[in-house]
């Protein structure tokens, strides 16, 4: 029977309980975190130098979007890798073109994607981000507006990648070669393609992430992969955690890959069950084309526990913590 007494005293305690959130959400209340915060996690072996370098910021309690900032500055930076940065193998018409985003605790986000002659695309990212109405900036624009915001320009096709560019011309064929990153981190392939995604988390709980590449060696110009749209090669949400991914973009772009991994942790996944299951629906979709290709996710969550998950065997992570330093770790994946 409808109490009029007892509706006001329910209406009464849940006005209150809605006061108690909103005030919680204005003063942005973090979630308990694990001890071994603050933490950053990034793909591949050469996350390790990228790692410390975000370290030394997370480790006097830098904010997150400023250690993966400066952390994947360094493989953008290593003359020796030909995947990330200034170093990186040209297009099939000779053009080094760079892409990258950031993304951090507030939702906010910057993107740059077939940029030339711009050594550091993250930072251009982060300036998209910071000064502009916008989140993505492309081709000849992107480069314009970097060198407005007093940037460089540069010439980025080394002649060691132009010599392999070259050698490539001599039996190159007019579509691009989509198994290319199948044959990821085996010595003496000169033209396998790796990304460096990197996820932080910092001393006040709060999320970040940044991604970066030269995107795939010899690719048609123009050709832009994941790593720079947000929500297929990077997303973060404070409130659940953050992913990354690798391997072969237009398979991350056509499944939204790291959104959907965010949202999996959202409803209660581990960082690896997101990631395998992000996986696997790539290869029910399309899994002939799965079987000749490589992609990979990372993930951590907002308790700083972390995971990852790829296609083929090979896929490796770095983890940098309170307890650990330099840790690499073999992912696992479908294909052993």
């Amino acid at each position: 029977m409808f109490n009029r007494r007892n509706f006001l005293k329910l209406s009464a305690a849940s006005a209150a309980v809605a006061t108690i959130s909103k005030s919680a959400l204005a003063k942005n209340i973090a979630t308990p975190v694990a001890p071994n915060l603050p933490v950053v996690i990034s793909t591949w072996d050469f996350g390790i130098p990228a790692n410390k370098e975000a370290w030394r910021i997370l480790k006097d309690g830098g904010r997150a979007l400023d250690a993966v900032e400066a952390g994947v500055k360094i493989p953008e930076a290593d003359m020796s890798n030909h995947t990330v940065g200034r170093a990186g193998y040209p297009d099939r018409d000779g053009h080094v073109t760079l892409d990258a985003c950031i993304m951090d605790e507030n939702g906010n986000c910057g993107s740059v994607a077939a940029m030339e002659n711009i050594a550091h695309p993250i930072t251009v990212a982060r300036l998209v981000m910071e000064k502009t109405p916008h989140v993505m900036l492309v081709g000849e624009g992107a480069t314009q507006f970097a060198i407005e915001q007093g940037i460089k320009k540069e010439k980025l096709l080394t002649p060691e990648s132009e010599k392999a560019w070259k050698e490539w011309l001599k039996t190159a064929k007019y579509s691009p070669v989509m198994n290319i990153e199948n044959a990821q981190h085996k010595p003496g392939n000169q033209y396998n393609h790796d990304t460096i995604g990197m996820l932080a988390i910092d001393a006040k709980g709060n999320i970040s992430g940044a991604c970066t590449t030269s995107g795939m060696a010899f690719k048609l110009h123009g050709r832009v992969g994941d790593s720079p749209i947000i929500g297929a090669g990077l997303y973060i949400d404070n409130e659940v955690g953050g992913a990354t991914s690798t391997g072969v973009g237009e398979e991350v772009i056509r499944n939204v890959g790291s959104f959907l991994v965010v949202e999996l942790m959202r409803q209660g996944m581990s960082p690896e069950e997101a990631c395998k299951e992000a996986v696997h629906r790539i290869i029910r979709k399309k899994p002939e084309t799965a079987k000749q290709i490589q992609v990979g996710f990372l993930a951590i969550n907002k308790k700083g526990e972390y995971g990852a998950y790829a296609i083929q065997d090979g896929f490796s992570f770095a983890v940098c913590d309170t307890q650990k330093q330099d840790l690499l770790i073999k992912g696992k994946s479908f294909y052993k």
